[in-house]
């Protein structure tokens, strides 16, 4: 077993797929409209479906926003240095919520950016092997 995707719903799916290709470097995977059911679903990510998990987004054409909720966290992103990817994120016109710098009562470095939507995301820096 693996998993495969994690699905969000956005209210605008040009401006959320336009947030995680430009600024977030993910690649459009595959998008499918239906039209029956008034909506599309975008698939996206970093690398292959077979291969890797990615994100669905699902815009329902006739819902603009969503609440987010209590019970979502943030989706994780390992990166090679968090305080670069920050400083990338904002110069993209991204949102930066926590800057990089060390986890509360710990030593990995994180950060969080925001999307669209509000859905937070989380940079982890990868760490160095010794």
């Amino acid at each position: 077993m693996r998993i495969l995707h994690t699905m969000l719903r956005v209210g605008d799916l040009d401006r959320s797929l336009a947030f995680y290709t430009d600024v977030l470097g993910m690649k459009l995977i595959r998008r499918r409209d239906y039209p029956e059911g008034r909506f599309t679903l975008a698939f996206i990510g970093y690398g292959d479906e077979s291969e890797t998990a990615v994100l669905e987004l699902t815009h329902n054409w006739d819902t603009k926003s969503y609440e987010i909720g209590t019970g979502y966290g943030h989706i994780a992103i390992q990166v090679d240095d968090a305080y670069k990817a920050c400083e990338e994120v904002k110069k993209r016109g991204g949102k930066v919520t926590r800057e990089a710098g060390p986890m509360k009562h710990g030593t990995t470095v994180i950060a969080f950016v925001e999307d669209p939507d509000g859905y937070k995301i989380e940079f982890i820096q990868r760490k160095v092997e010794e």
